[in-house]
Formats: structure tokens, sequence, C-alpha cells
């Protein structure tokens, strides 16, 4: 054979073995979050929960001997933003897992982009409708959007509130979310009001005021920490009361930290065990939080992306090939039953949606959130 060919036939083989090399020398996850803009606390919430979980991992020696590498693009809670990373993302070598978009909204452009990769979207923040349709590799771990905002109603109405109103964002998912209330309240024979808002509107005086001239008697919050905390301020400023209820989607410290004082006796459903509570699951996270130097206290937002990150390392723990994107979502679709600590997922085959907990947290006077 040519000396030239053999040398051609070397060089290639050489860099097929060390691309393959490279591929299963990490497990490269990627994320795309906001890390600037108007949401840009809980996208970072969000990504250093998630962090601090693969460093402690790492430093245990990784998972089958690989370290686990986070990739996060910041995405100033746009959606094109979100599916143009998305793109970056899934070109880089070694990429098992697309993980813990920020919103449903952040994750419209993305899954059929996964889809189409065949590779697994896991854990997106969201308990939306489209996040939960029928996808061969989108995989959630909190319940529905539905489960929250029907404990919350079940709640109020048990009180004997009737008249609702829904401040929701003017898309395809806020009015999803505003349908949800519409039909749980059609069997009571009732309807909600609706109060819109374009995403990422600031609430002023003018539209608060269209707010109050619905005359709710409790409010459902599904927008984000921003325009929630102003309405309860703008509440306080006028000094009036009307119980609220936001979902998780709000952030939980996020609003806290926005409203202030005004945001006292607010509750906010929460689809993670509270950040507050003595589970192994929540003084893990805690532990892998302070270890990773990140001084702010864990928050929920912190806790459901370190679950997130358990769950998926445990995946990457049982799949068959490392740094293998195929068998890690194999490895999901089949992983049953899994206790994080305190907190339980379950998936299979036909089941993608790992959870449906739901609880009612209070903010208190002290800024607290208190289940």
């Amino acid at each position: 054979m040519n000396k030239t060919i053999i040398s051609t036939l070397l060089c290639v083989m050489g860099t097929l073995i060390g691309n393959a090399s490279q591929a299963q020398n990490s497990w490269v996850i990627g994320q795309s979050a906001p890390l600037s803009g108007n949401n840009a606390s809980f996208g970072q919430a969000i990504r250093d929960g998630a962090l601090s979980y693969f460093k402690m991992i790492n430093k245990q020696g990784g998972i089958q001997g690989k370290p686990v590498e986070l990739i996060t693009l910041d995405d100033q809670n746009k959606r094109a933003i979100a599916g143009e990373n998305t793109t970056k993302l899934l070109g880089t070598k070694g990429l098992v897992a697309l993980f813990g978009y920020a919103s449903s909204t952040l994750s419209l452009d993305a899954m059929p982009q996964a889809e189409k990769a065949g590779v697994l979207f896991f854990a997106p923040f969201s308990g939306a409708n489209p996040v939960r349709e029928p996808n061969p590799v989108v995989f959630t771990m909190r319940a529905s959007y539905g489960d929250e905002l029907e404990k919350m109603l079940s709640f109020w109405t048990g009180l004997g509130l009737k008249k609702v109103v829904v401040v929701h964002y003017d898309d395809t998912v806020g009015k999803q979310n505003l349908a949800v209330v519409t039909e749980y309240l059609a069997k009571q024979g009732t309807k909600p009001q609706a109060f819109s808002l374009e995403r990422n509107q600031k609430v002023d005086h003018a539209s608060f005021n269209k707010l109050v001239a619905l005359k709710p008697e409790v409010i459902i919050n599904t927008v984000l920490s921003g325009p929630a905390a102003t309405i309860s301020k703008e509440l306080t400023e006028y000094g009036m009361y009307v119980p609220m209820s936001s979902l998780s989607f709000v952030g939980a410290q996020q609003y806290i930290d926005a409203a202030g004082p005004a945001g006292a006796g607010v509750s906010i459903s929460q689809v993670v065990p509270n950040p507050g509570s003595h589970l192994p699951i929540v003084r893990e996270c805690a532990k892998a939080l302070k270890d990773a130097g990140i001084d702010t206290p864990l928050n929920s937002a912190h806790l459901e992306s370190c679950i997130g990150a358990k769950v998926l390392s445990e995946a990457m723990r049982r799949a068959k090939k490392v740094g293998d994107h195929e068998a890690v979502l194999a490895s999901l679709r089949n992983l049953g039953s899994y206790d994080t600590g305190g907190y339980t997922v379950s998936y299979s085959p036909q089941q993608h949606h790992g959870s449906k907990y739901v609880e009612l947290g209070m903010v208190t006077r002290s800024g607290k959130l208190r289940n």
C-alpha cells in the first residue's frame, strides 16, 4: 500500500480515536438561563443550584470516573436567544442532555431541536402544558400548573371566595393558565375575571387601577416576581387587602426580595420541599451550595435545580456508556422510582413527569416562606 495512503489512514484513525476519547472525557450538560435581564436572579439561582451539586459530585470523583461539566448560556429571558443558545449547545461535543430551562416560553424553540437531535431535555422550570405534551426526549420533574392552581383554588373557594381574578401573560402559556382556572371554577358554576399583561411589561398605576376595578376577592398570579411584587406594593399603598396566591413560576425568594414587607400574607405554591426543612435532600443541597462558595441562602429555585441535578446524575450513573446522550436518555426513561432524600420522582417510557408534589407556602412578616 502507498505510504501516503497509509499515513492518511493513520491520521484519520487517530482523529476518530481522539474525538471518541474527548466525547467520553466528561459528561457535558447544556443549559440556557436568564443570567441577565428582568428574571436574572431566578436564572442565576437555577444555574447555581445545579452547578453546586455537580461541583460536589466532581470532588467525589465524578460519575463513572468522569467529571460533569455544566455549560450555561445567558438567554436574557428571551425566547429567540434561548433557541439560538440551544443550537450552540447541541453543537457541543460530548453533550448528553439539556437541563433546567427557566420557563415554558424559553423551552418552546429548544424542545423541537432536542427531539431532532435525540438529546434528553430534562427538568424545565415550568408546569405549563407545552412542556407536558408527548415528546420522546422531554421529561419534567415538577407538578403541572394545573396541579398547583387546583391546590390554591380549592383553598380559597373552600373559604367562600368566589370572585377570582387571574393575572396572566397575554401569550399561549398565560392563556392556558387562565383556561385551567376557568375550567376548575366552571364546575362550581362561576368563572374568573382575566387581567392580562404583555410579557416583560411593568405594572403601572393605570394598569393597577384596571385590576382594582375588577373588584377581586382573590388574585391568582401566574406572572413573574416583578409584576407580582408591584401589585402587592400597590395594594399596600392603597390600604387594600386582597388575598393573593402565586404559581411557583413566580420564584418564591425572588418575589419575597422584590415585594419586601408588602409580600406578607401572600401564598406561593411550592413544587419542592421547603428550603428550611430538615429533609436529607435539603441538607445535602444547602451544603453543596455553601461548599461551592455561594453565600446566598438556599431557596426554592436552588433546591429544585439541585434536585434535578441529582436525578440527572443518577441517570448518568446508570447509563451503559459514558458520555453518550442516547445512553443517558435511555437510562432516565427507565429510571423507575428514585428517592432523592425525601423527594421522590418516578419515570418510565410511559411516565415522563416525575412528580405531582404541591404544597402552599405563605410569606411571613419576617420575609420567610412557611408551609
